[in-house]
């Protein structure tokens, strides 16, 4: 009875506002609870909110569970919550798993987005060495996998690629791993074909996706198996995507196409050539490959070319049409001079820099996860992205436990008109008058002396 009553209590809270208004109450999570004791003192519950909405995915109403898994990535893009996932890692997890595992059925496409973004943070959150960024990668890789395959609803697919890199990324053990959950993502472009698999045409948003999140794996990655036959079909395949309509799409393409030959995929075949000597009849497969794969490279340096000054039609988008051309010019800087692009991003007072394709992706990727301003403030505070970029904040915001205050919380506790100042105002009059008073006291008793003498 008690727990039902709770839930009441969290769906009335969760259901009183629109959606706008649960996922920006996040950002100021930390200035619910304000009551003034009589002592003066000012306190706030940093962590109300998020228990209330933990409870609330609990809720059978959807959109319910959608208003909670909003409070929930709000407030752990906009801040890191460690405290919290210290004392409930473990039910968020799995209430999460909950929604993507009885997703099409009961979920909807937006609460399985939401559910599969909260494990990509709750992954960063504790970072790479944790034993729980392990757990959340083996509870979730399968679900993942199965959804995946499955296709039972396109809708609910493209969130759950990039949870699955970003689990990857921070949870998987070795290449392998990372291979595996590459193959996942390859296999919803080209599905093997059986009689549990349907073959569906992909969208180009969802292409899109997919080769974003699989460059994103690669990226990581420092060594690749010799298959040729499947580096000659994946390059074949991204060559193809060059001349599709959709701007997007051939961006994604090009930058895969970027990071394969960056990290020198062709001439590891060459250089394995050379030394099969042992083995008559491989050693030609290596050379046909190496053939093979010089000439889809000239294919798609001409690509390249071609899409770096193309023209805008009638109806292009001139923002998309000059982040293409930018892209395009230097990927042929690259394959003509070996100059890979260089990136500055302002985080704070400090410049976070790149300096090859593999960065660049993985930079592009994590931003567009956080969010802009979720990216920097984890970037400032997140030691295992820290680590990832190279990156040490010249200038330490905070003291390790002193909880830095959001725009909102400065209002109420900062401001001349905040109710901390305006207590702490009323105290310091209190006690001037005390003061004075004791002053006034010992003035009164000094001249009855003196009168007395």
């Amino acid at each position: 009875m008690g727990k039902r009553n709770s839930q009441r209590k969290n769906a009335a809270m969760l259901d009183s506002d629109d959606d706008s208004s649960s996922v920006s109450s996040s950002s100021t999570s930390r200035t619910d609870h304000v009551s003034v004791s009589g002592n003066e003192e000012v306190l706030f519950d940093q962590d109300a909110l998020l228990d209330h909405a933990l409870d609330a995915l609990d809720e059978k109403r959807s959109s319910t569970r959608e208003r909670a898994l909003s409070v929930i990535v709000g407030a752990f893009s906009s801040n890191l919550q460690h405290q919290f996932v210290d004392k409930k890692f473990a039910t968020l997890l799995h209430l999460c798993l909950a929604s993507i595992k009885k997703g099409s059925k009961k979920a909807s496409a937006k609460e399985i987005a939401l559910a599969s973004h909260v494990i990509g943070l709750l992954s960063l959150t504790v970072g790479c060495g944790d034993n729980r960024a392990r757990e959340i990668f083996e509870e979730t890789a399968r679900p993942l996998d199965e959804f995946l395959t499955s296709k039972s609803d396109l809708t609910k697919i493209p969130s759950l690629l990039g949870c699955l890199a970003i689990i990857t990324f921070v949870g998987g053990n070795d290449q392998e791993e990372t291979e595996k959950s590459m193959d996942i993502l390859w296999r919803v472009i080209h599905p093997r074909l059986g009689s549990n698999v349907v073959s569906v045409k992909p969208s180009a948003p969802l292409i899109t996706a997919i080769i974003s999140a699989w460059s994103f794996l690669l990226s990581t990655m420092s060594e690749f198996k010799l298959n040729s036959k499947h580096w000659q079909n994946s390059i074949s395949y991204l060559s193809s995507l060059l001349d599709k309509e959709d701007r997007p799409v051939r961006i994604a393409a090009g930058e895969a196409l970027a990071v394969i030959f960056e990290n020198g995929i062709i001439e590891k075949f060459s250089a394995d050539s050379k030394g099969a000597s042992a083995m008559i009849q491989e050693e030609i497969n290596l050379q046909e490959s190496y053939i093979h794969l010089q000439g889809l490279k000239r294919k798609v340096i001409n690509q390249v070319k071609n899409l770096s000054v193309e023209a805008g039609g009638k109806g292009s988008a001139k923002k998309d049409l000059n982040n293409q051309r930018n892209l395009f010019r230097d990927i042929v800087e690259f394959f003509e001079y070996g100059y890979s692009p260089e990136v500055s991003m302002k985080i704070g007072g400090d410049s976070l820099q790149t300096s090859s394709w593999s960065q660049m992706i993985q930079l592009n990727f994590l931003k567009h996860f956080l969010g802009g301003g979720g990216f920097i403030k984890h970037m400032q505070e997140n030691e295992f992205l820290q680590d990832v970029f190279n990156f040490t904040p010249k200038r330490r915001y905070l003291n390790n436990n002193e909880h830095r205050m959001s725009s909102g919380e400065k209002r109420m506790f900062k401001s001349p008109n905040s109710v901390q100042n305006k207590a702490r105002t009323q105290l310091l009059n209190k006690q001037r008058l005390l003061s004075e008073g004791r002053n006034l006291g010992h003035y009164a008793v000094s001249m009855v002396d003196d009168e007395a003498f």
